[in-house]
C-alpha cells in the first residue's frame, strides 16, 4: 500500500473510531434497559442451539424502565422484548427475520415497524393556522409514542455471531393481551449455508 493510501486508511479509521465513541457517549446519556440472558426468561423456546425469548411489557412499572413516560400498551400497542442467544457454531443472518403475534383463535398479527409506531396514536387532528401572507400553516401535535425509546430500543440486529445475543423490542397492535397467545419468530437463516431455521413459537403462558 502506498503512503497516501495508508494515510487515507488511518484517517478513515480515526473517523470511524470517533463516530463509535460519540455514539457510545450518547448512549451513556440514556437510561439503561436491563436485558437478561434468553434462558432466564419464562417465555422462551430453544432449538438448533438457539434460544429465543419473548417478554411482553404491559405494566406501568415495566414501561417506565423501557420507555420512560409512556406506556405503549395503554395506547393499543403491545411491546414485546425479543432476546435471541446463538450457542451454535455459525453466524445467523437476521436480515429476513419475521415476528407475529398469534391470538388464541389462530389469528396472526404482524409486528408494526418501530418507525411507524408514532403514527398509531395518531390520529390527532392537525392544527391549521392562518398566517399574514395568506397561506395556512399546518402543525401536528407530537404523538405520545414519538419518544426516542420506541425506535431506539427496537430489535434491529441483522447478524448474530456464534456465542452472542441480540435483543430489542417489537410492537404489535393487538386488541388484548392473552396468556393463551404466542409470539412466532421465523426467517432466521444459517449465514454459511443459507438454510432457514425452523420457526420458533414462544407461548405467553
Amino acid at each position: 500500500m502506498s503512503a497516501n493510501g495508508l494515510l487515507c486508511l488511518c484517517g478513515w479509521l480515526c473517523v470511524l473510531l470517533a463516530s463509535i465513541a460519540a455514539a457510545s457517549g450518547a448512549d451513556n446519556d440514556k437510561p439503561k434497559l436491563d436485558v437478561r440472558p434468553a434462558a432466564e426468561y419464562p417465555h422462551r423456546q430453544s432449538g438448533e442451539k438457539v434460544t429465543v425469548a419473548a417478554q411482553p411489557y404491559e405494566t406501568d412499572e415495566q414501561a417506565k424502565q423501557a420507555f420512560g413516560k409512556v406506556n405503549p400498551w395503554r395506547m393499543g400497542v403491545l411491546p414485546v422484548l425479543i432476546v435471541i442467544q446463538n450457542d451454535g457454531p455459525d453466524s445467523i443472518s437476521l436480515e429476513k427475520i419475521r415476528f407475529e403475534y398469534e391470538l388464541p383463535d389462530r389469528t396472526h398479527i404482524e409486528n408494526t415497524p418501530a418507525q411507524d409506531v408514532k403514527y398509531i396514536e395518531g390520529a390527532q387532528k392537525p392544527k391549521i393556522r392562518p398566517n399574514p401572507i395568506g397561506r395556512n400553516s399546518v402543525s401536528r401535535p407530537k404523538s405520545p409514542l414519538a419518544e426516542w425509546e420506541i425506535e431506539g430500543r427496537a430489535f434491529a440486529a441483522k447478524m448474530l455471531p456464534p456465542g452472542q445475543s441480540a435483543s430489542g423490542f417489537v410492537y404489535f397492535q393487538v386488541p388484548q393481551s392473552s396468556a393463551a397467545a404466542q409470539v412466532v419468530v421465523s426467517g432466521m437463516v444459517h449465514a454459511g449455508t443459507g438454510k432457514e431455521f425452523y420457526y420458533f413459537e414462544i407461548p405467553m403462558s
